[in-house]
């Protein structure tokens, strides 16, 4: 989601400046930080990073230096004052006003910070989207309310804002205008998207897909992030019935454990997750599955963990995001008292790592000697090789040339790397 804020940034300055990106930080006449604050430490990293800003400003003093998203949101004027050199300090629904928060600093050279959150106004004022590549993000809706205990994204994102229907479909429409041919329509829980139509009628997530999948030029669709408490029929049904849609979805659980998961408040138990999953593989037996993990979550014991290696056991992820448990700001769980040491969290994520790096290899190795279509996204940085991906979203490297981009080949799978795969592909 910050791919695509901080690319839609760059077109806001370029329609009303005529700026363009540039590679160094020293070229730039305006510095922007785009933020996230879901991991550990990523306030010490802004700081960081805006140690190193300070240092052109005070050769440059003319330059003007924004922090954006989450963690400005988070920490609103305590960035300024912690670093005063930063001009302006910008949350996740503002963004839209950046060409008009930047000439005012430049007019009046002020300090600003602009933390309102309007629900949804940001998207109203947005360029129209300009395409990097043959694929694309679009979002489809902000915020979330499910109040995981650990989780800031509430406290920084807010509550769940849909975008109108026809809104998303018409950021679609003009991507794939200009090539784009993939889609991942992205929020913070896609799946609990719901927009009501003038005539009354509610416009779910499954509803959407239908309508993305039936625009011209698109060859395939994928989303991300979903919450398994809003994984409907309809949904699970849409992975059979939508050909463009891809075998691959990332539902994160965090744990295998009832016992913590209800101290995150997930809303779900174990046995439910297992069910959706189940449901998942029999409407579409190629699914490739990924998760989220949390381990040494306050209160965890080593029962609650290996309940957790035990579900990874019993499902076979393809893939999965695994973290030690950090406390947010602002998030009930740091008001919690039974806190894990951090040995035993390294200790746990090791061994957590190990099993998913075991699963990872085995769903490489099982499409060795398959004939697979990859769409061709870019050259390999490596060699003098193409990049594409599988529709069940696994890298793959074969030889080829640059008019093969945007295009689905078939390619006969010969290797397996640690991440990756390599083939011969089958020309016509």
């Amino acid at each position: 989601m910050n791919e695509y804020d901080s690319s839609r940034m760059a077109g806001l300055m370029k329609k009303a400046y005529g700026l363009r990106l540039v590679a160094s930080p020293e070229d730039a006449d305006v510095l922007l930080l785009n933020t996230c604050s879901v991991r550990e430490k990523a306030e010490e990293k802004v700081y960081s990073e805006l140690g190193r800003f300070r240092k052109i400003k005070k050769d440059r003093p003319d330059i003007i230096i924004g922090v954006g998203g989450c963690v400005a949101q988070q920490e609103g004027e305590r960035i300024q004052k912690r670093a005063p050199y930063v001009d302006l300090v910008f949350g996740t629904q503002t963004y839209h006003k950046l060409p008009e928060l930047v000439n005012q600093i430049r007019r009046e050279r002020v300090n600003i910070t602009a933390l309102d959150m309007p629900e949804i106004e940001k998207f109203d004022h947005l360029p129209q989207p300009e395409a990097k590549g043959i694929s694309a993000f679009v979002t489809i809706m902000e915020g979330c309310d499910k109040f995981c205990t650990y989780c800031v994204v509430p406290y920084t994102r807010g509550h769940e804002i849909s975008r109108p229907v026809e809104d998303v479909l018409a950021e679609c429409r003009c991507l794939l205008a200009q090539g784009v041919v993939e889609i991942t329509l992205l929020g913070q829980n896609v799946n609990s998207y719901k927009f009501t139509l003038g005539n009354g009628t509610v416009c779910d997530f499954a509803s959407l897909l239908y309508q993305v999948a039936e625009l011209d030029g698109l060859k395939r669709l994928r989303f991300t992030t979903s919450h398994p408490l809003d994984m409907s029929e309809n949904m699970i049904r849409a992975f059979v019935e939508i050909p463009e849609l891809m075998p691959f979805l990332h539902l994160p659980v965090q744990s295998g454990s009832d016992r913590i998961l209800k101290r995150m408040h997930r809303g779900h138990k174990r046995a439910q997750y297992l069910e959706t999953i189940e449901a998942l593989r029999k409407a579409r037996p190629d699914i490739a599955l990924s998760s989220d993990f949390i381990v040494g979550f306050p209160g965890e014991t080593e029962a609650d963990f290996e309940q957790t290696l035990d579900l990874v056991r019993q499902i076979g992820f393809d893939s999965a995001y695994c973290f030690k448990y950090s406390p947010r700001p602002h998030t009930p769980a740091t008001r919690m008292k039974e806190t894990v040491s951090e040995e035993v969290k390294d200790e746990r994520l090791q061994r957590l790592l190990a099993l998913m790096r075991e699963q990872s290899q085995q769903a490489l190795k099982a499409q060795l000697n398959k004939t697979v279509e990859v769409l061709v996204e870019r050259r390999s940085r490596t060699r003098e090789d193409m990049q594409g991906r599988t529709p069940d979203f696994k890298i793959v490297h074969f030889t080829g040339k640059p008019r093969l981009l945007g295009q689905l080949m078939p390619v006969h799978i010969t290797k397996a790397y640690g991440q990756s795969l390599r083939g011969e592909p089958i020309l016509a």
